[in-house]
């Protein structure tokens, strides 16, 4: 049976955004019961779900005691860092009469649970990889004067803690204190993510009463003495905010979301050693589109066999992992156009310009492979345009080095465009950096190889070179053009591990 950690909870229905200033004449009922803390750590705010003034209210954390022992659970003892007097947090209004009592569930519908079932699975990374990262974390931390984090993306929950989440309409968290670390994870899961969190502990939050995951950051921050708390700003909507408001009123919030990603832009030596094989396998992947390429195969033909080859190379090279999101866009003739452009059942045809793009999911960790292709022959025009973006390719490799800075790389590449007439054709910027992300997640966007951004290149950050322009349709030579390299910045240059190779001489494909 598993550990309930809550019992006989109380919840008032959300149906609009509360007025914090009015909702102690409104809920006077709820105040009364929630008079003297039980956790001996004085007042509190109200228990998520409930309504209280966030200004003379004396309440507790609800529903944390464990019927087994009568005690506390051990996530939630725990001392303040330290306290200080930020500014005052935006107030949040709150309209009372839009909420209704729901009736009080069965104990054995709590709130929060514990589901520890199995063991610990064998991490991607060795704990001593994670607790460098949670270091560089504090540190942050202290100099920032921030006294815990909240992560709620996809990338630093998978960062920090090596566990990569699925939504499907759920909240998961991370919190991180000076001695804590917590992973909050939805009770459809079972077991799975406390098996995954490599360094502290999971609760998990059941759908019984709305809003139990801002149930949970309560009973994990609230009355400990906690005044700032770090947020992704850039990942948490309104909504998420405003529920977080409601959970920990008087801590201060603070914006961390730049300044994580920054932290994650320069890899370690265990990061790289997984980007190396998330190449390897990705030059796997396009060579199974070159083996199952032929006219009249359709383009999610070929999406399929070069991901299921991906898939198991990813399964026989880390057996212990999890397979997730591994795929592979595979664009013929006016699909090339988008870079992201689906997979349709557009059929190849003999002088079709095609992208192939394969891209390998290792625990959380992205990395691509992405070239031009054509079908047994290829026009003049076509081909004087290939080479043109293989030179702007060549030249863009030879620029990745330490003390470089992305606007200028875009800036040297802008103009060899500009010499050939096709500035105007470029799509995007010239390049991107890889580790915890997605299509979906992720994005590092101050390591971008693009005119806006000043950052200088550093030993440890792994980079893309993917030059692409897109002559429209009707036009001589017709089509998306794209190469794709991954690059290490190394202490006196830069370290192509991309094998696939590129070009008219490879890459017309004969059958």
């Amino acid at each position: 049976m598993w550990k309930i950690l809550t019992s006989k909870p109380r919840i008032l229905w959300e149906k609009g955004l509360p007025d914090l200033q009015k909702l102690t004449a409104a809920v006077q009922v709820v105040i009364a019961r929630c008079q003297h803390s039980e956790t001996g750590h004085g007042p509190g705010p109200p228990p998520v779900g409930s309504l209280g003034s966030s200004h003379g209210y004396t309440g507790t954390t609800q529903d944390v005691h464990s019927p087994a022992t009568g005690r506390r659970p051990q996530y939630l003892e725990s001392h303040p860092v330290h306290a200080h007097n930020p500014t005052p947090v935006r107030k949040q209004h709150v309209d009372a009469s839009r909420y209704q009592q729901l009736p009080l569930p069965d104990d054995l519908m709590p709130r929060l649970i514990d589901r520890q079932n199995g063991q610990k699975v064998q991490p991607t990374f060795p704990a001593e990889e994670l607790q460098r990262r949670l270091n560089l974390l504090r540190t942050f931390m202290i100099t920032s004067r921030i006294d815990a984090v909240l992560f709620t993306s996809y990338h630093n929950i998978n960062y920090y803690c090596d566990f990569l989440y699925c939504a499907f309409g759920r909240t998961y968290g991370l919190v991180v204190t000076m001695d804590k670390v917590l992973s909050i994870s939805a009770a459809i899961d079972g077991g799975q993510p406390w098996r995954r969190t490599q360094i502290g502990d999971n609760v998990v939050y059941t759908d019984w009463q709305r809003d139990n995951f801002y149930h949970a950051v309560q009973a994990e921050l609230a009355g400990r003495g906690l005044m700032t708390l770090g947020v992704e700003f850039d990942h948490m909507s309104l909504d998420g905010f405003t529920k977080l408001n409601l959970a920990v009123p008087d801590m201060q919030k603070i914006d961390i979301g730049k300044a994580t990603m920054r932290l994650r832009m320069k890899k370690s030596d265990e990061e790289i050693a997984l980007i190396r094989e998330g190449a390897r396998i990705a030059d796997l992947g396009g060579w199974a589109v070159v083996e199952a390429l032929e006219e009249g195969v359709p383009e999610y033909e070929l999406a399929i066999h070069s991901s299921n080859s991906m898939i198991r190379e990813v399964a026989r090279t880390y057996p212990h992992g999890e397979l997730m999101n591994t795929w592979a866009w595979i664009q013929s003739a006016i699909n090339t156009d988008g870079a992201h452009n689906p997979v349709t059942s557009r059929r190849v045809r003999s002088g079709d310009i095609l992208s192939v793009n394969t891209f390998p999911m290792i625990a959380g960790y992205y990395t691509a492979l992405e070239r031009t292709l054509f079908l047994n022959h290829a026009s003049d025009a076509h081909l004087a345009l290939w080479e043109i973006n293989c030179q702007v390719h060549r030249r863009g490799m030879d620029l990745i080095r330490p003390g470089a800075r992305c606007c200028d790389i875009a800036t040297e590449l802008n103009e060899m465009y500009r010499e050939h007439g096709l500035l105007e054709y470029r799509s995007f910027g010239y390049g991107h950096s890889f580790g915890s992300l997605c299509h979906y997640y992720g994005r590092e966007a101050e390591l971008e190889l693009r005119e806006d951004i000043t950052t200088v290149l550093e030993p440890g950050m792994v980079v893309s070179m993917e030059p692409m322009i897109m002559i429209p349709e009707g036009m001589p030579g017709a089509g998306g053009y794209r190469e794709h390299d991954i690059l290490v910045v190394t202490e006196d240059g830069a370290e192509d591990i991309t094998g696939f190779p590129f070009g008219p001489e490879h890459n017309i494909i004969k059958t």
